[in-house]
């Protein structure tokens, strides 16, 4: 049984849009979410019934939190596409927290364009 985090990005059109409702349901493995992935929810949660489906998410999913190790990762990849791109610091902001999630998920992060490894949504 493979073990899936489900990306801010799938969840946020689920909630608007329900077009996701079906890839959801048919994922086969055990779905857990990222203490990331509901601050970001939360922060933008403004309809009681958003607010009820991140409680339901939070309590029947176990939650992922990243560690010291994966924070310090995320700075160093950042760092990286910087010197690599040219990024200024207002767009690694941005970005800082997208390879967050999908750190603390232990094997695939299901995203709104596909399922995708760790190893490839990270390097």
């Amino acid at each position: 049984m493979s073990a899936l985090v489900i990306d801010t990005s799938v969840l946020v059109d689920e909630l608007r849009t329900g077009r996701h409702r079906k890839r959801m349901e048919s994922v086969d493995g055990l779905v857990r979410t990222s203490s990331v992935v509901l601050a970001e929810l939360w922060r933008g949660a403004t309809r009681t019934a958003e607010r009820d489906f991140l409680r339901t998410l939070g309590k029947n999913h176990p939650i992922l939190t990243p560690t010291e190790k994966n924070w310090i990762e995320s700075g160093e990849i950042l760092s990286k596409i910087r010197a690599d791109r040219g990024f200024a610091p207002s767009k690694l902001r941005d970005l800082h927290y997208a390879p967050m999630a999908p750190a603390s998920s232990p094997r695939t992060a299901l995203t709104s364009r596909r399922s995708i490894t760790i190893a490839s949504f990270c390097v």
